[in-house]
């Protein structure tokens, strides 16, 4: 029986430390599994990788267990998770694998696989399955079947679609605006170069050449440490606007001329509120976390709020069902309908740089009006129980919420304040989000929550 770390499956994809947890023979066995997970004879399954050192070994071992299983292979070489869903998509194959680790250091590496149409595969919907084939059967490597290798390149198709998508009426209007980009050494450098030769803003690269080691900072733009170049930099060269991404390219983070990092939920606000100009009515799908200006935005702007669960699957899971325009989440993550119901982090830089040069005005000051209220950001409580705990915060709590939301955790409104109290999937913790109207409840509901969730039974 062959066997294979059960650790790595998670969520939403494979992932482990390489190549302790995860290794050349894992990625053998899962190509050859995928192909027969897929259930389709001789399927058509689209390959690409990160640049992280081990991507290229372990896309040789990927590809011979496709092979011997059966599969034809489309390579498209280094590629960001988003241009891999966008070429999935494009060249109508029967499904597609992503190695990669996303925004985890580089001793990290793993699988984000798809069906058609790039309908990711989670836990619940393949990746479970994927695991039991690999876990009851057994390989023989020497075995090949005649299966095909095409190379292929969909980069200049990925930029020229999302450019058309954008609908930059006169791109004159971008020459007065000075970028700074942040691609960390990561594969998704390829994708913003490419963007910005076609656009005239002046350009700033910081750690655009390809290192898998990650050697200036780590692939996460969401942990402020890894933003400081960055910032430094936009500061030093009096920028407009900063753009930081993540190791496979599928998150954004924007930083105005301050150096202040602006929220998730501001930008999906922002997005929201452009996208609703032109086409009022639709549905917009934020997430628990997000701050009240996020729903008022929506509604403000004669669009229909969607509240739903953190988490890509999910979100593009309902995003198809409902037919939803966009979405966002708090961690940079931003969803559109005419993508492909996937990940579109140039298609929110676009529109971004849209707004910018429409408003002549400072992002800071195109951001403030979203600053209505005041945020905890994400506070983690170590907690083993973390069911009972939520239970009993919920029973304090209960007789004075105005409002009481089950769909990712615990979501309790009150007249000038909420909070969401949601469990990892991963580790003993509890994670808190807070939101008030004055900063001293803020600080005063943090202390009351906090000493809730530390108090010993």
């Amino acid at each position: 029986m062959s066997k294979i770390n059960p650790k790595i499956f998670r969520a939403y994809d494979i992932r482990g430390i390489y190549p302790q947890e995860l290794n050349e023979k894992t990625a053998f066995l899962l190509g050859k599994a995928f192909v027969k997970f897929l259930k389709k004879k001789n399927p058509n399954i689209l390959v690409s990788r990160d640049n992280r050192l081990s991507s290229k070994s372990l896309f040789n071992s990927l590809t011979k267990g496709i092979l011997n299983g059966g599969g034809n292979i489309i390579d498209i070489g280094l590629s960001s998770t988003p241009r891999f869903y966008f070429s999935v998509l494009k060249s109508l194959t029967d499904g597609g694998i992503q190695i990669t680790a996303s925004h985890n250091p580089s001793n990290y590496n793993g699988f984000k696989l798809v069906k058609e149409k790039s309908i990711p595969i989670s836990i619940d919907t393949g990746l479970g399955e994927i695991k039991e084939i690999i876990e009851k059967e057994e390989y023989n490597e020497k075995i090949f079947s005649k299966g095909k290798v095409t190379k292929k390149d969909f980069l200049e198709k990925y930029i020229d679609f999302n450019l058309k998508l954008a609908n930059l009426k006169r791109l004159s209007q971008l020459k007065f605006l000075k970028i700074v980009l942040d691609s960390a050494n990561a594969v998704s450098g390829l994708d913003v170069k490419a963007l910005f030769k076609k656009l005239p803003c002046k350009t700033f690269y910081l750690f655009n050449k390809l290192d898998g080691r990650f050697p200036n900072h780590q692939p996460d733009p969401t942990i402020k440490e890894n933003l400081r170049f960055l910032i430094t930099e936009i500061k030093k060269r009096k920028a407009d606007l900063g753009i930081a991404l993540d190791g496979d390219g599928d998150r954004v983070v924007f930083i105005d001329e301050k150096g202040e990092v602006a929220r998730g939920d501001f930008i999906t606000a922002l997005i929201a509120q452009e996208l609703l100009k032109e086409k009022p009515k639709e549905k917009i799908l934020y997430e628990v976390r997000s701050s009240w200006v996020v729903r008022e935005t929506i509604i403000k702007n004669k669009g229909v709020p969607i509240l739903g669960k953190a988490g890509h699957s999910l979100i593009k899971e309902r995003m198809r069902k409902e037919n939803i325009l966009f979405a966002g989440e708090l961690s940079g993550h931003y969803f559109f309908r005419d993508i492909g119901f996937f990940e579109g982090p140039l298609l929110v830089i676009l529109e971004i740089l849209k707004i910018l040069a429409k408003e002549k005005k400072p992002f800071s000051e195109i951001v403030q009006p979203f600053k209505k209220y005041f945020q905890s950001g994400e506070i983690n409580f170590e907690v083993k129980e973390k069911e009972k705990k939520i239970e009993e915060i919920e029973q304090f709590y209960r007789k004075k919420a105005k409002k009481i939301v089950k769909i990712d955790g615990l979501t309790l409104e009150f007249r000038d304040w909420w909070f969401n109290l949601r469990p990892s999937n991963t580790e003993d913790l509890l994670r808190l989000n807070l939101e008030a109207k004055e900063k001293n409840i803020l600080e005063e509901k943090i202390k009351e929550i906090s000493s809730l969730i530390l108090k010993k039974d």
